[in-house]
């Protein structure tokens, strides 16, 4: 079968690509006005058994001197402690609002226990390096948290606390998205993966930060909102058909390893990412989760939406014969 469209077909996703590569090497950031960002390394192994055993020694001795402990990190909730910053996202700020949560307060007595629980099980992960995810450690203990919900949060309150990634802390999600095209990597186990574009696709490791010796010719990575969209791409060849490129989906809201390996994608390859989302508000909220920023003005003032499943009144395969050989082609993008 003949491409959909040829490497002298795709001037207007090379110069972008071009560009982003300039801007890459020539280290352009742009910043405005306020406070500044905080850009702390992770911590070590060690630096987290520390410091956790630096808020348990704290904790102790408060009550050795008849005084309420209390646990305070930063406000997550609170806008004002974000900033946006173009080469790493959302970043806290230097001087946020914090949140306390005290022993003597009978609202808060119990998450004051429960993070210190969540505290001692992360202690033993990291100390015997071993990993887990939430769900594992919520069926450890499900009468003491009551829900997932709880400790998930309780989970982000620690890592706002000890101001690293939850991966620092040896817990690992679950990951629902998925890849395929013009990829081949290696991970953390030596477990070399091809994602070559087929009839099914790669799950996104849980563990992207192990991912190693990428490799792909591609010239765009295509973000895909919906798994039945995803799976049309697959189903027509589009990788194939439409010169080397990755397609990735995070089944409608992303999961946290989805979006890191986006961003890994990115940070080793530099090649334009587009994304595939419907023109409506949860669409728009989807992409704004993987790229900061919002097109929610647009749709106010034209009073319409528009889905991707509309394409398929046209034709089954207008969606990969026309729509996106054309966007691509012409450079028709947001």
């Amino acid at each position: 079968m003949e491409p959909l469209l040829q490497v002298a077909d795709l001037g207007a996703v090379e110069r972008l690509r071009i560009v982003l590569r300039e801007s890459v090497r020539a280290g352009t950031e742009v910043r405005g006005a306020g406070q500044q960002l905080v850009r702390a390394e992770p911590l070590g192994s060690s630096d987290v058994l520390k410091a956790i055993e630096n808020i348990i020694k704290e904790t102790f001795t408060c009550l050795a001197k008849g005084e309420a402990p209390v646990i305070i990190f930063c406000k997550r909730s609170s806008w004002e402690n974000i900033r946006f910053d173009d080469n790493v996202g959302l970043q806290m700020v230097s001087d946020c609002t914090v949140s306390k949560v005290r022993c003597e307060c009978s609202k808060s007595i119990h998450r004051f226990a429960l993070i210190l629980k969540t505290l001692s099980m992360i202690y033993k992960l990291v100390q015997s390096n071993t990993y887990a995810t939430k769900r594992d450690l919520y069926y450890n203990e499900t009468q003491l948290f009551g829900s997932q919900i709880i400790l998930d949060g309780i989970i982000s309150d620690i890592c706002c606390m000890l101001k690293v990634p939850r991966r620092c802390l040896h817990i690992l999600s679950t990951s629902k998205g998925c890849i395929a095209g013009d990829l081949c990597y290696t991970e953390e186990d030596g477990n070399r993966v091809n994602c070559a574009c087929n009839s099914t696709a790669v799950l996104v490791p849980s563990n992207v930060d192990g991912i190693k010796n990428l490799n792909s010719a591609a010239k765009f990575v295509l973000v895909v909102e919906k798994d039945a969209t995803f799976q049309r791409l697959l189903d027509d060849d589009f990788c194939t058909n439409l010169f080397p490129c990755i397609i990735v989906t995070g089944k409608g809201v992303p999961d946290l390893n989805t979006r890191l390996m986006l961003r890994k994608l990115w940070d080793v390859l530099h090649i334009p990412v587009f994304a595939l989302m419907d023109a409506d508000p949860h669409g728009i909220e989807i992409m704004c989760i993987y790229k900061y920023g919002s097109m929610m003005e647009i749709m106010e003032t034209c009073k319409m939406k528009a889905e991707i499943q509309a394409l398929a009144s046209l034709s089954s395969d207008y969606l990969t014969r026309v729509y996106l050989p054309n966007k691509l082609k012409f450079g028709g993008w947001i």
